[in-house]
């Protein structure tokens, strides 16, 4: 069962290619015209390799059906990514190149910008000696966030199609948009969709197996301040970003991300600005325990007590918003889910490696509108920046990885 990685590679390429980033200031879905491009560009390559009910909806959601072919009675499985890369860097001019055989050494991404990949910041690239690489010139991203996951998946359908001795039930696949902001499984139709349960391939370094995630909100701080004039201000003025400085020092100095892993959460101050007047925080809460979680938004709602106390009524608003849940407690019931993609990775002599999600992914939103969705690896590492890379073998066992538990799921009866 082993998928040629020229054709992964000659289409990742070809996806990458399209500029797909979102922008969170536009309300609208997709919020830019490119992801709308790469999902009709998907559309005509799934009827291309023969899926069908392929639609694209008004709002560049992609899903199409790989039909049964002798496995009616097997439950429908589902698998998804995105189309949209992060904002956090740029997406073109896409320049992609592959390291052959790395060897451990320094990768010159842009000697004229002086970037380079370095083992010594990235230990991790150790563990891909002697494989092929594929980077950038260091002035974009890679877009394997999540444009591998895409690739795995659209491959993995045409090898089925060209292999009909391996009997499977009917498949879903779906590609959509506004991940990166949040967004995308705002208009997901789980009921059109129709599947018994799915996988995202939204995952990093290879062998990720991943089922349960961190409780999220976002909170907006909102510091009213007074401006006056500097000459006239002793005794009046209220400089709301001293204000923002001192709220941030109040925080729990190891409860930040760069001072926490594994199952330990954090606030995090992401976004500020604003002037004397006024200044507005944007943060992150991060919990996989909901109590915990629950407990950081108490603390800021007493922090916010303090300084209107301190600084007079209405100096601190904040707006607190659920964004996720742990979708563990959507996939515990049904476990088997899981097992099925670790026997697949198994077979494949692949090593599953289980571990908590630090944030959020589609299947855990997707979980709690009634659809289970486990998050499987896609090989690309760094993501959102230009020290992006993605092994070319981890790519070519995630794609084989659909397939294995596609023929795990024919094993199954409803």
């Amino acid at each position: 069962m082993e998928i040629e990685i020229t054709k992964l590679v000659d289409r990742f390429n070809k996806y990458i290619h399209f500029n797909t980033q979102s922008n969170e200031d536009n309300t609208a879905c997709p919020s830019t015209p490119g992801q709308m491009l790469l999902a009709k560009y998907l559309a005509d390559e799934l009827t291309g390799l023969g899926l069908t009910d392929v639609q694209v909806d008004a709002h560049g959601y992609v899903m199409a059906t790989l039909p049964d072919n002798g496995c009616p009675e097997a439950p429908v499985v589902g698998f998804i990514s995105h189309m949209d890369t992060s904002p956090d860097m740029a997406g073109e001019p896409m320049h992609p190149r592959i390291v052959k055989s790395y060897d451990g050494q320094d990768i010159i991404l842009n000697e004229k910008e002086h970037i380079i990949l370095s083992s010594a910041d990235f230990p991790e690239l150790l563990d891909y000696i002697g494989q092929d690489i594929m980077v950038t010139d260091g002035l974009t991203l890679l877009g394997a966030d999540d444009k591998a996951g895409i690739c795995a998946i659209v491959t993995a359908m045409e090898y089925l199609q060209a292999h009909p001795e391996i009997k499977h039930g009917k498949i879903r696949v779906a590609f959509t948009p506004d991940e990166e902001i949040g967004r995308s499984a705002d208009l997901f139709d789980v009921k059109a969709f129709n599947a018994d349960f799915a996988y995202t391939l939204d995952g990093d370094a290879i062998g990720g197996l991943e089922f349960e995630n961190f409780n999220g909100a976002n909170v907006a701080v909102s510091i009213q301040g007074r401006g006056m004039h500097t000459g006239s201000a002793k005794g009046r003025m209220i400089n709301a970003l001293k204000i923002a400085a001192e709220w941030q020092l109040l925080l729990p100095a190891g409860e930040c991300p760069e001072c926490t892993e594994g199952y330990e959460g954090f606030y995090h101050v992401h976004k500020m600005s604003g002037d004397v007047e006024h200044v507005l925080l944007h943060m992150l809460l991060r919990d996989h325990d909901r109590r915990l979680l629950e407990k950081r938004k108490a603390f800021l709602h007493s922090m916010a007590e303090l300084f209107n106390t301190k600084y007079g009524a209405g100096t601190i608003e904040i707006i607190i918003k659920d964004r996720y849940s742990n979708m563990r407690e959507k996939i515990e019931p049904v476990m088997y889910i899981v097992d099925i993609a670790k026997k697949a990775m198994l077979d494949l002599g692949i090593k599953p490696v289980c571990k908590p999600i630090r944030g959020g992914t589609d299947g855990a939103r997707l979980s709690f509108m009634g659809l289970p969705c486990p998050n499987i690896f896609t090989g690309g590492l760094n993501f959102h920046g230009k020290f992006e890379f993605l092994p070319l073998s981890s790519l070519q066992k995630a794609s084989e990885t659909v397939t294995g538990i596609v023929h795990n799921v024919a094993e199954i009866k409803k």
